[in-house]
């Protein structure tokens, strides 16, 4: 099976080896049914592009309406899953790619702390906030795969030192149906959760509030709003300045450790696309962040400095917050809070919320700091279980 993120530019490459997680999942027994499509380039080509594209595969739909946004970037790892193609499928999250996707098609999905899993062999966006998780249609389903591919891989530095985060045991003895009992969960309500008064979203989460609350949850609302937008306001992007430089930087690298490829760097890949633009569709979705990133050189001052800031915003913002209130989670509806997580590489468990008017699903959130995992592995679970609202689509293959 080749692997390409979607791209014509790298069919028929052939990489060194099965990438961690698959050895990993190997070794558990799973039997690999294929390839999922994906948003190309983990949708880091162009944001003209929509969610779910790829030159390679086409459009994937929404197994539930099939004109609506799948979202993405593992947008065919959600569907496959959401329209029982299979059990389970791995997504990767740099920003959003597990979340969103999962919360749109009514699946689980598991964006682990980044370093929790391996990413060696994953087509790399950047290593600071890449990370692979499993998505699945239950939370069970979910972290006994957690359990198959989390550890330590020595061709991936960050799970040498992320492994301590893993508990004895494994995951699933969190699996328990009174999780939430004395859990404190942080709700910003004027953040997340500002939704029209009878809206069909408003309704369902404070259903949700009040069923978290009888599980025995308390729900902590008078937060801090303003500091912790404050913590994250910026007149820069910092995650793109950074970002746009690590992922030339990481690419190029994967690229030349590939044993064949008809293509070696980024810049390759953009004169392909130039070369190739009807098939690759360059002219209606363009590739302007592949020019963006092609144009750095490496992690000079103004990277430094929006990596500098980056930490900041995340001690300054989740970390102050869930201290300074001793919460165990923050709560969030869709992907809402995927940014928040991204730039502190924190972990997040999305799990099936309801379905719009159109009969679109979502999901809730539930985030937290690093190594975390078994505090929202119980809290999950345990909504789960007493709202079961998962339902299937009604298209499948």
């Amino acid at each position: 099976m080749s692997t390409t993120a979607g791209s014509l530019a790298l069919l028929g490459s052939v990489v060194p080896r099965d990438a961690g997680v698959v050895t990993k999942l190997r070794k558990a027994g799973a039997i690999i049914l294929g390839k999922a499509s994906l948003s190309e380039w983990a949708h880091f080509r162009d944001n003209r592009a929509p969610s779910g594209w790829c030159a390679r595969s086409g459009q994937g739909k929404n197994p539930y309406n099939l004109s609506a946004d799948p979202c993405g970037s593992s947008s065919g790892s959600a569907i496959s899953v959401a329209a029982n193609m299979a059990a389970v499928s791995l997504g990767t999250e740099t920003d959003g790619s597990i979340l969103c996707p999962s919360s749109n098609n009514a699946i689980v999905g598991i964006k682990p702390t980044v370093g929790l899993t391996s990413r060696a062999g994953v087509i790399p966006i950047t290593p600071r906030q890449d990370t692979v998780g499993p998505m699945c249609r239950t939370v069970a389903d979910a972290v006994h795969v957690l359990d198959a591919i989390a550890g330590l891989d020595y061709n991936d530095k960050a799970t040498i030192e992320a492994s301590k985060y893993i508990p004895g045991g494994g995951y699933k003895q969190f699996l328990k149906p009174y999780g939430l009992k004395g859990k404190r969960l942080g709700l910003l309500r004027n953040i997340f959760f500002h939704f029209d008064n009878g809206s069909i979203f408003a309704e369902a989460f404070e259903r949700h509030f009040s069923t978290l609350r009888q599980g025995g949850a308390v729900l902590v609302e008078n937060l801090d709003e303003s500091k912790f937008l404050a913590a994250y306001s910026s007149n820069t992007d910092f995650e793109s300045v950074a970002m746009n430089a690590e992922f030339k930087l990481a690419l190029n690298s994967y690229l030349k450790e590939l044993v064949v490829s008809p293509v070696r760097s980024l810049k390759d890949i953009i004169a392909f696309n130039k070369k190739f633009s009807d098939l690759e569709n360059t002219k209606e979705y363009g590739q302007q962040l592949f020019l963006d990133a092609e144009a750095t050189n490496g992690i000079g001052k103004k990277e430094k400095e929006a990596l500098l800031h980056l930490a900041k915003m995340s001690r300054d913002g989740l970390e102050k917050l869930m201290s300074e209130n001793k919460l165990d989670v923050l709560l969030s509806p869709f992907s809402s809070a995927s940014s928040v997580l991204a730039k502190g590489g924190y972990p997040g468990i999305i799990v099936p919320a309801g379905h719009d008017t159109e009969g679109v699903p979502f999901g809730i959130c539930f985030a937290g700091l690093k190594g975390s995992e078994p505090t929202l592995i119980e809290i999950a679970y345990a909504f789960e279980q007493a709202t079961r609202i998962r339902r299937p689509p009604p298209f499948t293959p």
